[in-house]
């Protein structure tokens, strides 16, 4: 029985949220231990790390985000380990974001001038010191505004969640139209939801990069 679309149907959107941050938090923090990871194999002199890093952001950039949702989600039910909506979700887009900000960051590594670890390296550091002490914070500085203007993309990913089931903000909105139909009204509600959630941040990556162009011009 068709409703009208009412101020709880946009409470229980709006509480979707909660669902959508967790999440997008979940994959971020999981992305960048695997991107960290993924970027320091990608910049080593180890030829199978080196390999094996370019062949994970192949696979995990070169196929849709909603292939890999599909994969983890049923391929590990196929094999006898059935999975819950959340953690399936967490996984692909884990997955996915580690791809992701490994090459973001690996490109930022590769942007400190080799001269500063040729120093480190005079100064006897080992590879570790050199890493933790001149490199990574020199490219963290310059990676941080590609990084959140990744996390904006993230975010919006994040209702290919919806596809397996789980309630998020994409998902809630679904729910609410097959109620109500009226999908204007709640999926124009989702929309400007997601705006909110993202445009700060959009706002605030392209501050950073202009900031950096700033300071490189100077």
């Amino acid at each position: 029985m068709i409703r009208e679309f009412s101020q709880a149907d946009i409470f229980f959107i709006v509480s979707a949220i909660r669902w959508t941050l967790l999440l997008s938090l979940i994959a971020f923090v999981g992305g960048a231990i695997g991107g960290m990871l993924i970027a320091l194999a990608r910049t080593s002199r180890n030829v199978v790390l080196n390999r094996f890093a370019r062949a994970f952001i192949e696979v995990f950039q070169g196929t849709p985000l909603l292939m890999q949702l599909f994969l983890v989600y049923f391929g590990l039910a196929v094999v006898g380990l059935p999975i819950n909506p959340l953690l399936a979700a967490a996984v692909a887009l884990t997955l996915h974001a580690s791809a992701y900000l490994g090459e973001i960051w690996r490109g930022a590594i590769e942007a400190v001038p080799q001269g500063q670890s040729e120093a480190a390296t005079a100064l006897s550091l080992s590879y570790p010191d050199r890493m933790r002490h001149v490199i990574l914070p020199q490219a963290m500085r310059v990676a941080t505004a590609p990084t959140v203007g990744f996390l904006v993309q993230l975010i919006k990913g994040t209702s290919l969640a919806s596809i397996i089931g789980f309630t998020e903000l994409t998902r809630a909105g679904q729910i609410v139209n097959n109620a109500t139909f009226q999908p204007f009204l709640v999926f124009g509600t989702v929309a400007a939801l997601y705006f909110i959630l993202c445009w700060p941040l959009s706002l605030l990556a392209r501050h950073m990069e202009a900031r950096m162009r700033r300071a490189i011009t100077r």
